[in-house]
């Protein structure tokens, strides 16, 4: 299977099979029975950003129960992408995940509901594109501040360099974000 298990329970590497040859290449970035064989259901919304170098959009989730799962890949230039477990009793609870995904690369993250998702951006833009299994429900939005001490996430932007929204930068510590997700292992 092309999934990689992270060590985190639920969040997972999609590594599509590239076939390449002189003209380019050829991958499915997603095929429903593969993804249904690993558990993850359908999708039902495609989103699609810009950003440029040192944008850190995050950490941002909806509460259950308009909660969403993400398939996360970079279209255009290179992002790391980062997924904090916020599912309360989850042995991972409180702990980052982040991966380096590319359109060289061509890696996927699978963030199931339960996470808080971010990401900075690594080139001198990126696309980013992600796949959500639930529709945007304002009223459920939820976030943390992306330079938390306690999770002490590195979003490999120097220090002066990060272009962080308002609405992100008043985001709540992790003590104090709204969290309704339980671990169920």
């Amino acid at each position: 299977m092309p999934f990689i298990e992270t060590g985190i329970p639920g969040l997972l590497i999609f590594e599509p099979m590239v076939i390449e040859d002189s003209r380019g290449f050829f991958f499915e970035s997603y095929n429903e029975k593969i993804f249904r064989q690993q558990g993850i259901g359908l999708f039902v919304q495609d989103n699609q950003s810009r950003s440029v170098y040192g944008v850190i959009r995050g950490l941002h989730y909806q509460l259950a129960p308009h909660a969403q799962a993400k398939l996360v890949r970079a279209i255009a230039g290179a992002i790391l992408d980062v997924a904090v477990d916020i599912r309360k009793g989850s042995p991972t609870y409180g702990r980052s995940f982040s991966i380096e995904l590319s359109a060289a690369n061509k890696k996927q993250l699978y963030i199931p509901a339960g996470f808080a998702h971010g990401f900075s951006v690594l080139s001198e833009s990126a696309e980013v594109m992600y796949k959500c299994d639930g529709f945007y429900h304002k009223e459920s939005e939820g976030g943390i501040l992306y330079n938390d001490p306690v999770l002490q996430i590195d979003w490999q932007i120097p220090a002066g360099k990060e272009i962080i929204s308002e609405k992100d930068a008043r985001n709540p510590l992790f003590v104090d974000s709204k969290n309704n997700f339980f671990f169920e292992g």
